[in-house]
């Protein structure tokens, strides 16, 4: 019985992660998509300074750990280096947006300004899949990305709808401007009532992180800044919680016509 938890975990590992120095190399060379490399803190090896030469010009993430968290993910000799393999192929949006409205589509994108807590990404992801949404548009770094728990908290979502990474958020939402999307930012800071804001057509919405919200630069762009109205004190709802009253009036807007 132990023996066959032992080799489920394994099946497990090497579904989720690439572990060693040589093979996270071999990864690194063929461009694998990655969610990040987790790095022991002060290794110093032969072999890690080849790692380094690899990774030069690449836009992988990497954190350094100690050796500890390295050994809670696999038995094996991981020679302190271990890569995180998404569970889903990311998108490119451009392409995505194009092709939509060469169909005559009105795109409606989910743009997710480092959303961190994967529970609320992947909750957001199952929201945005049952209302609709065309994708999800998140930054390459200090965002949540898709692993294992944000799939299990998106009920299967992050297989169904299309999670586009993107190196700079600002300039891919002025592409969405400019291809006719309206940005519209939500954010306790607006000055428009979500039921008086035009959600309808190609529309790209903003939700921002559950820390300190949209950044300012996003705030800038954005068409309309839309606000949740709220009678209690506390000042914000959580992320995932708003999301949903977002995209459901969406959703009303465009039954109603």
């Amino acid at each position: 019985m132990e023996q066959q938890r032992t080799e489920r975990k394994y099946r497990k590992e090497r579904e989720d992660i690439i572990f060693g120095i040589r093979a996270v190399i071999e990864a690194v060379n063929a461009d694998k998509e990655l969610n990040k490399i987790l790095i022991q803190k002060g290794l110093h090896k032969e072999l890690f300074e080849e790692l380094k030469s690899a990774l030069q010009g690449k836009n992988y993430f990497l954190q350094f750990v100690p050796v500890q968290k390295l050994d809670t993910l696999t038995e094996g000799n991981h020679q302190g280096v271990i890569a995180m393999i998404p569970p889903i192929s990311y998108q490119e949006i451009e392409p995505l947006v194009d092709a939509l409205l060469e169909n005559d589509e009105k795109p409606f994108i989910v743009v997710l300004d480092r959303i961190t807590d994967v529970r609320n990404f992947g909750a957001i992801a199952r929201t945005a899949e049952c209302q609709g949404a065309h994708a999800i548009l998140i930054p390459s770094k200090g965002s949540a990305l898709a692993t294992s728990d944000a799939m299990k908290a998106s009920a299967g979502a992050l297989n169904r709808i299309p999670i586009c990474k993107t190196n700079d958020l600002k300039n891919t939402l002025f592409y969405l401007q400019q291809s006719g999307l309206r940005i519209i930012a939500c954010t306790e800071k607006g000055n428009v009532p979500l039921y008086e804001t035009n959600l309808r057509g190609s529309v790209a919405v903003i939700m921002g992180s559950e820390e300190s919200g949209i950044t300012s630069d996003l705030l800038n762009m954005a068409d309309i800044k839309a606000r949740i109205p709220m009678k209690g004190e506390i000042a914000s709802l959580n992320v995932g919680v708003a999301a949903g009253m977002v995209f459901y009036e969406r959703t009303r807007q465009e039954i109603r016509g």
